[in-house]
């Protein structure tokens, strides 16, 4: 019987086989992530637009913004989360002015913007002088929660922390603070231009937060935003293997342009 003969791979062999498998490897990772790197403003959609803004770093998108519109358009850091999350999602913005009453519909409004609003929202809630008073807590919360809201941004604080931490509810607020907005607070719009911690956010404008802060997105400019802040994430991820091979951060920055 003859036996069976297989051919044989020298070094040279085995070396070029490994180049190309590490060249085809390469190239499907391109393939990969060039969209999501590089997005074509002309072709988002709302909920491409979300997708992009939910794994884009809110460090780029800031900086995007600051590239494009001139603006800083990032929340201070003051505004922290309750724990850590990360988010996006159109604005759903609510105004309360510092007024005592006794009126039992003085924050019904309120109540009803939350009702209204529906999946992909973020409850944006300025509260007048408010770093002392609890602008929401685990009742809002579990409504929004009820309709698919992404996030609540308040410029005030936030109570029944450990409510909303146990059913995973993201809240960016000023504050943990067990007060209450009842008897103390009127109503007064929503769906309205407000500023939110120094930032202008208009109904509809897009809020992207995670655990370097909060940036407000103007929807007009958020397509062209969004294409940039991609392109800023792809170059500093790429950077991170080679600082480590080079040793230099100079280096890398000459070549990708990017700090």
């Amino acid at each position: 019987m003859t036996p069976l003969r297989f051919p044989r791979f020298n070094r040279i062999t085995v070396v070029m086989g490994s180049m190309i498998l590490a060249v085809a490897v390469f190239s499907s990772l391109v393939v990969l992530l060039a969209p999501t790197a590089f997005s074509n403003p002309a072709e988002m959609t709302d909920a491409t637009l979300l997708d992009g803004y939910r794994h884009v770093e809110v460090a780029s998108v800031s900086d995007a913004l600051e590239k494009i519109a001139g603006q800083r358009m990032y929340m201070s850091h003051s505004m922290r989360p309750i724990f850590h999350s990360k988010f996006a999602g159109f604005a759903v913005t609510v105004q309360l002015k510092k007024e005592e009453n006794h009126d039992p519909d003085a924050l019904s409004g309120m109540l009803a913007a939350i009702d209204q609003g529906g999946a992909n929202s973020v409850y944006v809630m300025v509260v007048e002088d408010g770093a002392n008073i609890a602008g929401m807590g685990g009742l809002m919360g579990t409504a929004m929660m009820a309709r698919n809201y992404s996030g609540a941004v308040i410029a005030g604080g936030v109570r029944d922390v450990a409510y909303l931490q146990k059913i995973g509810f993201p809240v960016f607020a000023l504050g943990i603070v067990p007060s209450t907005s009842v008897n103390h607070y009127r109503f007064a719009g929503a769906n309205i231009p407000v500023v939110c911690d120094g930032v202008p956010v208009g109904a509809g404008d897009i809020i992207a937060a995670d655990t370097d802060g909060v940036v407000v997105v103007p929807r007009a400019r958020a397509a062209e935003v969004l294409a940039l802040a991609q392109e800023m994430d792809f170059k500093e991820h790429s950077m991170y293997a080679y600082i480590e091979k080079l040793k230099s951060i100079e280096e890398a920055v000459k070549k990708f342009g990017r700090l």
